[in-house]
């Protein structure tokens, strides 16, 4: 178990985390040891709730989009929503087009095809001005299409830019960008998937429908000090749920000039909302005398209506009901607590307003998480509560049309589905369309409202990824010493593998294969026509997008994210490539090859019990920057054991005895270990992530070991 540490800590560190957050000892020091200390790190851990994604107007260009969709639609133009042909892309299509037809635009959308570049196309912004289109929205790529966002305006075409790329020091002309990875753009989280923004989108139109648009109104809290008989104010200004500012002032009677305060010009002209406006007046009267009058809004009175345990409740009580405010970095003040409530407020009103949306952002929200693992987005903030409640909703309300017949295609359970299923076995197949030129094919099965066209679409993406597995295999199986060798050569830094034989759509998983193999990053090319086509994938710390964008303007088209980028160049360019290649690896500095696996927590035998499992259903989804649990187990006795598997190596099928239960273990691939240096009867130290079993119907936990050793 060389290869295992666990980091000291403390109780000092413990235990602060259980008692404001109401959590175990075991929890607690797995979030420690990942580094999960912060309020708003914990809080999505901790919660599912989908109140606590970010507000679509913190992106501070969504609204000058939202007012030109808006226009769109109100004066009958043409739109096209242009996307890009990965699982991605094609999500965050069906996402916007689906609300947009839906409220009866003219809508219409394009994927890359066959041999077509990533990315807005001159040809596809021609075909559109031939339609006399006039608006498009780009989802998932437009970030670094300079050229084409120039040829529209040009033709009198606006584009709306919606990516999640890494974007260029200077941005397209489009006439609004929205890319939460832009400097400033005012989104807390930058590392949502394309699907991700294009959701946003869609929230911020649907908001838009309400009475609560693009108004402006004014949180209000007064508090008297008993001690000496002064005011404290406190006013949030908020516009579309965002807190836009915020003043505190405090008036000592006698002694403060009232007239002189910034509460008196910060409150003009604005709708004012306090928790008891009665109680308010009367401290408006003590201030400036009866005969002032200020129109005030009653939230209580609002709120009770659809809280009515609330009705009773005053103004200093508000902030103890606050379930966010313990998560929060900023101290636990009436006035967030009136934000929150207000906030909630107004999505109860749109949810009754709007019967048919908790069933639509269902339907869009298993896009969303299907879209954030299969962009690889690291699981922590909202990406977890995107990918928990689309594996929530595809289990309780059943995959949404499309998903529903792929999913009974490749043999999957709805109720038994997981990230890892997600991963594995759904992503690669709506993948594998657009990989062989026909990513049209999984956003219709995606679109389509025939339920047999559906099965048909399924069954044809079923093929396509048998056929996708069948030329990986071709490549990787033909190329695989040249690509091991390739190695020396661009000083033990890049392995870089350049043939015809690699079909253009599977670049990136042959790449991503010998990263693997190979523990170095990877770059694979193949040439189509008169133009080489390229992937990398990346590791041990190498960011892909600087590295390409090291190459100047070499390429044709670049671009992509730390981990995983795509290029384009032309074939003449090939030694040229192959030089710069060279001498731009000399200047790669690689990370550690093989870093210690850090232990979560260890399980002592005695909490060895099914219950033990809530760690799994807590820390799911696993993914980037969540590694699966690595747990430790000492002294537990091998009860017994048996080999399984028809192909050798054989694996071990093992029971071991924590002293109350028996827990089944599974040890893949280790069936020659048996009886030589394991054997039934002794004690054990174990190295094991956790996983439900479902067979015939039934959930069993099991453990799956990954390194085993005699106990001391």
């Amino acid at each position: 178990m060389d290869n295992y540490i666990k980091k000291q800590i403390t109780k000092s560190q413990i235990e602060p985390l259980c008692k404001k957050y109401n959590i175990d000892q075991i929890l607690a020091s797995i979030l420690v040891r990942r580094g999960i200390t912060e309020g708003q790190d914990v809080l999505y851990f901790l919660e599912d709730d989908m109140r606590f994604q970010h507000n679509p107007f913190l992106l501070n260009t969504m609204e000058d989009a939202v007012e030109r969709i808006l226009q769109a639609k109100e004066e009958g133009e043409k739109v096209l929503i242009f996307g890009d042909s990965d699982v991605d892309g094609i999500t965050s299509t069906a996402i916007l087009y689906g609300y947009l037809k839906k409220i009866g635009m003219d809508v219409q959308w394009r994927l890359p095809l066959a041999d077509d570049a990533y990315g807005l196309s001159i040809a596809a912004v021609d075909d559109f001005a031939a339609q006399n289109g006039t608006l498009i929205i780009t989802v998932d790529c437009g970030i670094s299409n300079f050229e084409e966002i120039k040829h529209a305006n040009d033709l009198c075409i606006d584009v709306i830019v919606t990516d999640h790329h890494n974007p260029p020091e200077t941005l397209p002309e489009a006439v609004v960008v929205i890319d939460p990875k832009v400097p400033g753009c005012g989104y807390p989280f930058e590392h949502i998937s394309g699907a991700a923004v294009a959701y946003k989108l869609v929230s911020a139109l649907r908001f838009a429908q309400s009475d609560f648009y693009g108004s402006e109104i004014c949180l209000l809290n007064i508090e008297k000090n008993e001690s000496d008989g002064s005011f404290d104010f406190d006013i949030l200004k908020v516009r579309n749920l965002v807190k836009v500012s915020a003043l505190h002032e405090t008036f000592i009677p006698g002694k403060t000039d009232i007239y002189n305060m910034k509460f008196m010009r910060f409150l003009q002209g604005q709708i004012i909302y306090v928790w008891d406006s009665v109680q308010v007046k009367a401290i408006f009267a003590d201030i400036f005398g009866s005969n002032v009058e200020i129109n005030l809004y009653d939230l209580k009175n609002e709120i009770s209506k659809i809280m009515p345990a609330l009705k009773t409740k005053k103004t200093e009580e508000l902030k103890k009901l606050s379930l966010i405010a313990k998560y929060l970095d900023e101290e636990n003040s009436t006035i967030s607590a009136l934000f929150n409530l207000y906030f909630t407020w107004c999505k109860n009103i749109i949810s009754l307003k709007n019967k048919s949306l908790a069933e639509d952002e269902r339907k869009e929200i298993q896009l969303v998480g299907i879209a954030a693992l299969a962009d690889i987005m690291p699981m922590k903030n909202e990406n977890r509560i995107f990918v928990r409640n689309a594996i929530e909703s595809i289990k309780k309300d059943g995959p949404r049309a499309g998903l529903a017949e792929l999913f009974v295609k490749l043999r999957l359970t709805p109720a038994e589905i997981c990230s890892t299923d997600l991963s594995w076995n759904v992503i690669p197949a709506l993948n594998a369309a657009g990989r062989l030129g026909q990513s049209d094919v999984s956003l219709e099965l995606l679109l389509s409202e025939d339920a047999k066209q559906r099965v048909i679409l399924a069954e044809k993406i079923f093929n396509l990824n048998e056929e996708r597995k069948n030329l990986v295999g071709y490549a990787t199986a033909k190329i695989h010493e040249t690509a091991k060798n390739s190695i020396e050569g661009f000083n033990n830094s890049l392995c870089v593998v350049i043939d015809a034989c690699i079909n253009p759509g599977v670049t990136g998983i042959v790449a991503t294969r010998f990263m693997q193999d190979f523990n170095v990053p990877c770059i694979a090319v193949t040439y189509c026509n008169d133009i080489c086509i390229g992937s990398m994938r990346t590791c041990r710390g190498l960011v892909a997008t600087d590295f390409l964008d090291s190459f100047g303007d070499f390429f044709e088209n670049h671009g992509g994210h730390n981990a995983a980028a795509g290029f384009s160049f032309k074939k003449e360019k090939l030694e040229e490539f192959i030089a710069r290649l060279t001498l731009a690896s000399s200047k790669i500095k690689l990370e550690d090859e093989e870093p210690a696996t850090e232990i979560d927590a260890e399980i002592p035998p005695s909490y060895l019990s099914p219950e033990i499992f809530n760690l799994l259903e807590r820390m799911e989804p696993f993914g980037a920057e969540n590694t699966e649990l690595n747990l430790m187990s000492c002294g537990l006795v091998l009860h017994d054991a048996m080999l399984v598997g028809k192909k050798e190596p054989a694996s071990l099928k093992m029971h071991f005895n924590s002293g109350k239960n028996l827990f089944l273990g599974m040890f893949w691939n280790a069936g020659n270990r048996l009886n030589k240096d394991i054997n039934i009867g002794e004690k054990y130290d174990i190295i094991y992530s956790m996983k439900y079993n479902y067979f015939r119907g039934t959930k069993s936990e099991q453990l799956i070991i990954k390194d085993i050793q005699k106990s001391n």
